[in-house]
C-alpha cells in the first residue's frame, strides 16, 4: 500500500522560504506525475506546480519564478522550495501521487501541510 508523508509547513514572515517534502513509499513501479496543489480557507485547491516522469515541470502563473519543484527519483519523493513568500501563499499545501504500484494504476493524495505566511 502507497502512503504519502508530506514534510514541511509552518509559518513564516513575507519574503521568507519554506521547503515541502513529499515521501511516497510502498510498492512502486513508476511515478508518471507527482503535484504540489494548495487549498486556502473557502476557496477551491487549485495546482501550484507538477513534474513528470521525464523531469517536465509546470507551474500556476502565481508562483513562477518563485517556486521550484523537483524530484529525488531514488527517494519517490518530490520538494517544493518556497522563497519570495507572500500573505496570498497562505494555504494547505497538498502532495498527489499519480503511478503504478503494486495495486495497479493509483492517484493518491498527501495529508496535507499548512503555510502561513504573515507579518
Amino acid at each position: 500500500q502507497v502512503q504519502l508523508v508530506e514534510s514541511g509547513g509552518g509559518a513564516v514572515q513575507p519574503g521568507g522560504s519554506l521547503r515541502l517534502s513529499c515521501a511516497a513509499s510502498g510498492i512502486i513501479f513508476s511515478i508518471y506525475k507527482m503535484a504540489w496543489y494548495r487549498q486556502a480557507p473557502g476557496k477551491q485547491r487549485d495546482l501550484v506546480a507538477h513534474i513528470i516522469s521525464g523531469g517536465s515541470t509546470n507551474y500556476a502563473d502565481s508562483v513562477k519564478g518563485r517556486f521550484t519543484i523537483s524530484r529525488d527519483n531514488a527517494k519517490n519523493t518530490v520538494y517544493l522550495q518556497m522563497n519570495s513568500l507572500k500573505p496570498e501563499d497562505t494555504a494547505v499545501y497538498y502532495c498527489k501521487f499519480i503511478g503504478d504500484t503494486s495495486k495497479g494504476y493509483l492517484e493518491l493524495w498527501g495529508q496535507g501541510t499548512p503555510v502561513t505566511v504573515s507579518s
